[in-house]
C-alpha cells in the first residue's frame, strides 16, 4: 500500500483573484435563489389559503408529484429532494 502523500498546490496570483470572482458569482447566485425561494413560499401559501378558503384540501398530491418530477428531471436524485424542501417549506410536513 503507497501512504504518501502529497503536498497542496498553494493558490496564488490569478488564480487566487479568478477564485474571489467565482465566489462572488456564488454569493450572488445564493442571493438570487434565496429571493426566489422566499416568493415561491409566499405564493404557496397564498395557494394554500385560497384552497383551504374554496373547500378544497390542503394537499394536491398530484401537483406536487408534477413538481417533483420536474426537479428530478432537471437535477437528478439530488433535484427531487431540493423539490421535496421547497414543498415541505410552502405547505409544512405531512
Amino acid at each position: 500500500m503507497n501512504t504518501s502523500t502529497t503536498s497542496p498546490v498553494a493558490v496564488t496570483g490569478s488564480e487566487l483573484d479568478r477564485i474571489g470572482e467565482l465566489r462572488e458569482q456564488i454569493d450572488a447566485c445564493d442571493a438570487a435563489i434565496i429571493e426566489l425561494v422566499q416568493r415561491r413560499l409566499a405564493i404557496s401559501r397564498e395557494i394554500g389559503v385560497n384552497r383551504l378558503a374554496s373547500g378544497g384540501t390542503r394537499l394536491n398530491l398530484a401537483r406536487e408529484q408534477q413538481v417533483l418530477a420536474r426537479f428530478q428531471d432537471a437535477l437528478g436524485t439530488d433535484g427531487a429532494a431540493l423539490g421535496m424542501l421547497l414543498l415541505r417549506q410552502g405547505r409544512g410536513r405531512l
